[in-house]
């Protein structure tokens, strides 16, 4: 791709998407030290995404958006101490192999049913890919709302498939975003784990 290509791309790419890739980085950022203003940051971007999503032909992208609203609301609940008042916010902690080999199983089962109901698209992978990178994040922002370490293990594997898939629907700056993704949930994994300490075990909630 040429320069002039490259230019004639950034400027088709909509004011829009421009802002909510900013909020979903800052989101991405301030997740990473633990900043509980991650979670207005992704509300604000999700809302914008909705929208985007929804105009791509994503059905499962924009439904995801819908949710990723509503876990922001519990993420900042949920690390402002949940139920029970602490003065400390809540830790990070790790849980079993099991569960999240579980977790993965059914993710894939449910992913390929729902790609299979889900309207033709332009290529026949699109549904599956869509399927999937939503309901894999479904269960991957959960495990960030409940500071679970292994979340960024998830992400740089839905990151990379999220890249390829809003690539192919035109939302460049968007699919760019999702590569950048990738890199930080490497040293996402290794802030998290560095407040760990070395003798940190599983969790079994």
């Amino acid at each position: 791709m040429s320069l002039r290509q490259v230019a004639a791309t950034a400027a088709a790419i909509s004011t829009a998407e421009w802002v909510a890739v900013a909020l979903a980085l800052a989101y991405l950022l301030l997740a990473v030290r633990q900043n509980i203003a991650c979670w207005s940051f992704a509300a604000l971007s999700s809302g914008i995404f909705l929208w985007l999503f929804g105009r791509a032909g994503l059905p499962m992208q924009s439904a995801l958006q819908a949710f990723y609203i509503a876990m922001a609301a519990y993420g900042w609940y949920s690390w402002r101490g949940g139920l029970v008042a602490t003065e400390r916010a809540r830790p990070v902690v790790r849980w079993p192999m099991s569960r999240h080999l579980a977790a993965s199983a059914v993710i894939v089962i449910v992913s390929v049913v729902n790609a299979r109901w889900s309207e033709s698209a332009s290529h026949p992978l699109v549904p599956y890919v869509d399927a999937l990178v939503a309901w894999g994040s479904v269960y991957t922002t959960w495990l960030v709302a409940r500071k679970v370490l292994e979340n960024w293990f998830y992400w740089i594997v839905l990151d990379v498939a999220a890249a390829g898939l809003y690539w192919t629907q035109g939302l460049y700056a968007t699919a760019l975003l999702f590569i950048l993704y990738a890199g930080i949930a490497v040293q996402g994994y290794r802030s998290w784990r560095s407040t760990m300490g070395p003798f940190a075990g599983t969790a079994a909630t």
